[in-house]
């Protein structure tokens, strides 16, 4: 094992979960109907794969909330959090290769 492995997290992530990082992007984020416009995921699965960001700490909401639903989620930004950019960048590199 390499020193520059040893304090990194290990991220798995499905193929929705990485749709819809690539739609917040690691700059500004995104509103929930940007992400539903360029996932074209239906509407109760987006939900399902935010809430599953939220949860795991990956992503975070402005305003904040642990939880979005379908009538939020248009409105709300997502971003990703801060202290998982690098390791979600590394993961997403790693799945497009």
């Amino acid at each position: 094992m390499n020193c520059s492995t040893l304090g990194m997290r290990r991220i798995k992530l499905s193929g929705r979960e990485r749709a819809v990082l690539k739609a917040v992007g690691f700059g500004d984020g995104a509103r929930g109907s940007e992400l539903a416009e360029q996932t074209q995921m239906p509407p109760e699965d987006l939900v399902d794969v935010i809430n599953a960001l939220l949860a795991a700490g990956y992503v975070e909401s402005k305003p904040y909330c642990e939880q979005v639903n379908s009538a939020e989620m248009p409105g709300t930004v997502f971003e990703v959090n801060p202290g998982y950019v690098h390791e979600l960048r590394t993961t997403m590199a790693r799945a497009w290769m």
